[in-house]
C-alpha cells in the first residue's frame, strides 16, 4: 500500500461555499474539534481529492472549516464493524471474564454522525427507558482491501484512526442477546474530528482515550489495556470476510461508561459528551437532543 500523502485530514463544509472539501489542517498542533467547539477560526489546505481514501495533494488554497463533517461519508463505510468488551478495565468494571475471542458486532452506516455543531437525537425508545450511554473509543479505518491476514501484516492495510462515541441504549442492550439494535439508531456513531495517518500512530497501543460528560472526566485510559490490539482486530475480522477500503472498526471502550456509576450517568438532552484522544486525535464532541 502506498505511503499516504497525509498525516491528518479533516472532512467539511467551508464557510465560503456549500461543497464538501478534504484537506489538511494548516497548523499541524491544532486539536480541531476543540478549536471548533470554541468557535476559532481553523485554515485548511484544501487537497484535491473528495475523499479521505483518495485524497490526492494539496492546492495551494486555503479555506476555513464552516462545518465540520465526519471523515468519511455514509457511503464510503459500508457495514460499521465493532468490538465489544474490549479493556480489561471495563471487563472488570461490569464484572464479566476476560473473553478468548472479540465480540462482535455492526452498526449500519446510517448510525454514521458529524461531530459538533450536529447533534445526536436520543430515539424516543431511549428516552422513554432513561438509558442512553456514552461509550469513547479508537476507530480504525482500513485503507486497503483486505482478506486473511495475519496479525503481523495487519497494520499494512490500515489507512489510519479517528475517534467515535459508541452511544448506545442500556436497556435494550441488556434485554437482547444481540447488541445491534440497542447501537444502530440514526446518530449513535459520530466519528470525528480527523483522521490521523498510521505513519503519525505507528504504534496505537500508545494512546490516551478520555470522555467527558459536560466537561466532567468519566473515562481516561490509555490503549495498552486493550485485550485485543489492533493488529488482531483487523486480523480477526478479515478472516474469510473482505473488508474493503472505507470500513471503520470501533475498538471498544475502556471502564468508566455511565451504566457503570450510581447514580447512573446517562445522557439526557442538553448533555454534551466528549471523546478525547491524544496524540493527534483530538476531541470529538457530540449534544444530545431528545426526539421530538
Amino acid at each position: 500500500m502506498p505511503v499516504p500523502s497525509f498525516k491528518r485530514l479533516v472532512r467539511f463544509i467551508p464557510k465560503s461555499s456549500n461543497e464538501v472539501l478534504i484537506g489538511q489542517p494548516t497548523d499541524p498542533e491544532i486539536d480541531v474539534g476543540a478549536a471548533v467547539i470554541e468557535g476559532k477560526d481553523v485554515g485548511v489546505d484544501v487537497y484535491s481529492g473528495s475523499s479521505v481514501l483518495d485524497p490526492g495533494s494539496s492546492t495551494g488554497t486555503t479555506k476555513e472549516i464552516g462545518k465540520l463533517l465526519s471523515p468519511l461519508a455514509e457511503s464510503e463505510v459500508g457495514t460499521i464493524r465493532c468490538i465489544g468488551l474490549n479493556y480489561v478495565q471495563h471487563a472488570h468494571e461490569v464484572k464479566m471474564a476476560i473473553p478468548d475471542l472479540p465480540t462482535v458486532f455492526m452498526k449500519p452506516s446510517t448510525s454514521l454522525a458529524d461531530p459538533y455543531p450536529a447533534s445526536t437525537i436520543i430515539p424516543k425508545f431511549a428516552v422513554k427507558d432513561d438509558c442512553c450511554d456514552y461509550e469513547s473509543e479508537l476507530v480504525i479505518v482500513i485503507g486497503e482491501k483486505c482478506k486473511d491476514v495475519s496479525e503481523a501484516d495487519a497494520l499494512n492495510y490500515v489507512l489510519g484512526y479517528t475517534a467515535v462515541n459508541d452511544v448506545s441504549s442500556r436497556v435494550s442492550q441488556f434485554a437482547q442477546s444481540q447488541w445491534c439494535f440497542s447501537k444502530s439508531f440514526d446518530g449513535a456513531c459520530p466519528i470525528g474530528p480527523v483522521l490521523v495517518s498510521k505513519e503519525l500512530i505507528p504504534d496505537p497501543s500508545k494512546l490516551r482515550v478520555k470522555g467527558k460528560k459536560n466537561g466532567k472526566v468519566m473515562q481516561d485510559c490509555g490503549t495498552d489495556d486493550l485485550i485485543f490490539s489492533v493488529s488482531k482486530i483487523v486480523s480477526f475480522l478479515s478472516q474469510g470476510t473482505t473488508l474493503l477500503p472505507g470500513t471503520i472498526i470501533l475498538t471498544g471502550t475502556p471502564a468508566g461508561v455511565g451504566n457503570s456509576f450510581e447514580p447512573k450517568e446517562y445522557l439526557r438532552e442538553g448533555d454534551t459528551f466528549a471523546v478525547e484522544i491524544s496524540p493527534y486525535i483530538g476531541t470529538l464532541m457530540t449534544k444530545f437532543e431528545y426526539q421530538k
